[in-house]
């Protein structure tokens, strides 16, 4: 769709290997299973449990759908419905996201590599002329990491070959725009400079309601991630609360088996993340003004921390058990059980 050269890239194996998620079904293994611990990034121990968070950024919902291992059949379909290519292999990706280098809080990007390319995935709700300058700091980063991984010396005679980069924005916000706009890294410039000696472009790819039907039709997973935001957005439109409108927009995506019954396999995970991005843009608008950070770490911590007792107190009037919410929410039980209490007096004090 978005480059016909990749089209000319050499096709993998024919026989596309169950992944981990089919693996689970067929078998009739529960997917709450922990698997070895891994160090992060910055050496942090990450429990791989499925459906339960011990990490130090929350995760957003597409990159929960498309940023995990266990999902890579998902990332590969949409690689190949943006590229107009057809692998059949997830195992031929390499994700290769690093964690907390540029945003502070809630994570939200994805990259990874196959066949010598080296992309960028990000989903954003508000538009941000500033993605090709996010891009650039981004891949330096991962560039050094993929030197650094390759043992190659950047000071050699020799000239380095390295990943093709593509950095693509799947915008989902209320902003008209075109299916497919570039967005470059010269507009940024003092100076105009339109020689393209010094460019980086981000490709917005805009899945709102009503448009680039043609790639949904080709992702079926993307499609159902788009029709579950845009569910909630129209339910706000329409006058919801944002927890009756997640509320519903969940209940139609297990009702319509919506990503395969991901929905309702990680129910409590899903709106959690939903409802914390609601707080989360709120958040932004309150801490940044026409792009300039006005907030420190510290406030973000405690902010989620905030985010974190309000889902929670959302999830009881909901009825979900609480057993259920203090997993979904990484609050202690104890918490969850005093907000319980509190709410049933009419006091609901963070603590």
């Amino acid at each position: 769709m978005l480059n016909d050269d990749t089209k000319e890239h050499r096709q993998k194996k024919n026989g596309c290997e169950r992944t981990k998620r089919q693996e689970y079904r067929e078998n009739g293994v529960s997917q709450e299973c922990p698997q070895k611990n891994t160090k992060g990034a910055e050496g942090r121990t990450e429990d791989s449990v499925r459906g339960t968070f011990n990490r130090q950024y929350q995760d957003r919902l597409f990159k929960a759908i498309f940023g995990r291992e266990e999902h890579k059949d998902w990332l590969l379909s949409l690689y190949n419905a943006l590229n107009g290519s057809s692998y059949t292999d997830p195992s031929d990706i390499e994700i290769n996201t690093i964690e907390g280098i540029i945003y502070v809080t809630m994570k939200n990007d994805i990259s990874f590599l196959i066949d010598s390319q080296l992309n960028l995935y990000e989903q954003q709700s508000s538009y941000n002329p500033n993605m090709p300058l996010r891009g650039l700091m981004y891949f330096s980063q991962l560039y050094q990491k993929y030197i650094s991984k390759q043992r190659k010396d950047i000071y050699s005679s020799a000239l380095l070959k390295i990943p093709t980069p593509q950095f693509i924005v799947i915008y989902t916000g209320s902003t008209e725009l075109d299916d497919v706009k570039e967005l470059k890294l010269s507009d940024s410039f003092e100076v105009p400079d339109t020689s393209g000696r010094f460019e980086w472009t981000a490709t917005v790819v805009n899945i709102s309601k009503g448009h680039s039907l043609k790639l949904l039709e080709q992702c079926p997973p993307l499609r159902d991630y788009a029709v579950y935001v845009s569910r909630i957005k129209g339910n706000v439109a329409a006058g919801m609360t944002k927890e009756d409108a997640v509320n519903e927009a969940m209940e139609y995506s297990i009702e319509h088996n919506l990503l395969n019954g991901y929905f309702l396999e990680q129910k409590m995970e899903v709106l959690n993340m939903s409802l914390t991005e609601f707080d989360q843009e709120e958040y932004d608008r309150n801490r940044f003004n026409d792009g300039k950070e006005v907030g420190i770490a510290i406030g973000i911590a405690e902010g989620e921390r905030k985010n974190a007792l309000q889902n929670a107190r959302n999830f009881i009037r909901m009825g979900i058990p609480l057993e259920q919410i203090a997993k979904g929410t990484e609050l202690p039980l104890e918490t969850v059980l005093h907000l319980q209490e509190e709410m049933a007096v009419g006091v609901c004090a963070d603590r």
